[in-house]
């Protein structure tokens, strides 16, 4: 189950690399739990990356590419404003052009709603193997002063293929939305509107309200959780994973520690990544396919959360 494909760009971008910008090695994995970020080249982009991701994913599993018959990608930091870039992928695949393909905006929830979507297209019979892609470098949007973000935010991205066999093993889904915080996770200037989300410095950059985010997450999740564990008929007890959005090491084990999520049940996959949005949860759990940690009949309970505000999570028997 779960088939995932990665790419992290070459160029890593140490913390002793960031002391420039006023605090120490130490104190920068203190504070976020980070060691070292892949960040792309200058001409890097992330249909670049999620290329590799497709070609990563086909050969590791020896996947006829040609037996996909949905993609569905999900970035916040497209290489245009249109064409968009999945009908460039699915060039770049050369692929059969009675191939749908369908692009979206979501952050850090975006694999859960992803997930939920290649549910339904299969479900519903309208196809048969779908490729989810997930790619961002938020990276690009960053100031070079920029310490909060500049210590978090990586670059990569993943392919996931989806079939009628994985999605039966999906339970159901919750989401939410909340646009009141859209200004407290924002690129200025990224569109066409004339009423600008402003921030003083940061008329073109990634604005993040670290203290709101936070708050948000801390008061949102739990009762996410809950409602979903309720929505599967599930006891908290019966989780043996719990697999949240690589936020940040700080905002992490806060949740872990209010929702009381023993240690062995939360794994993590940040120090040498960073903060990669959309694509943390499938690299999670890449991790612990090649570490062969999950067994068959494990109950993993996914949950993204950020951006938008914007919330999903689902409970998945592996």
């Amino acid at each position: 189950m779960f088939k995932i494909g990665t790419y992290l760009p070459t160029k890593i971008l140490s913390n002793e690399d960031l002391e420039y910008l006023g605090w120490s090695t130490k104190k920068i994995f203190a504070k976020t739990g980070i060691k070292q970020r892949h960040i792309t080249l200058e001409n890097e982009t992330a249909l670049d990356l999620a290329h590799k991701a497709c070609e990563d994913l086909f050969f590791k599993y020896q996947i006829d590419k040609n037996e996909v018959d949905y993609i569905l990608y999900c970035t916040q930091s497209p290489d245009y404003n249109l064409p968009n870039n999945v009908s460039i992928l699915h060039k770049r695949l050369n692929l059969s052009n009675d191939i749908p393909t369908l692009e979206f905006n979501q952050g850090c929830s975006g694999y859960i709603y992803g997930l939920s979507l290649s549910k339904a297209l299969i479900n519903s019979n309208l196809a048969k193997k779908v490729l989810l892609v997930t790619s961002d470098t938020y990276t690009k949007y960053i100031d070079n002063q920029d310490r909060t973000n500049k210590t978090i935010f990586g670059d990569g991205s993943t392919a996931t293929l989806l079939t009628e066999s994985e999605v039966n093993k999906f339970g159901e889904f919750i989401f939410g939305t909340d646009g009141r915080g859209a200004v407290n996770l924002c690129v200025n200037n990224s569109g066409l509107s004339k009423e600008k989300i402003t921030h003083d410095g940061f008329e073109d950059k990634l604005f993040m309200n670290g203290s709101e985010i936070f708050n948000f997450t801390i008061e949102t999740i739990p009762t996410s959780i809950e409602k979903i564990l309720e929505k599967n008929k599930l006891n908290f007890e019966e989780i043996n994973y719990f697999l949240f959005h690589q936020a940040n090491d700080f905002m992490l084990e806060h949740l872990r520690e209010k929702l009381n999520i023993p240690k062995e049940k939360f794994p993590k996959f940040i120090e040498n990544t960073g903060n990669t949005v959309s694509s943390t949860i499938p690299f999670l759990i890449n991790d612990l396919n090649e570490k062969k940690s999950l067994k068959k009949g494990d109950k993993l309970l996914l949950i993204g959360f950020g951006v938008g505000y914007s919330w999903g999570t689902t409970i998945i028997e592996y």
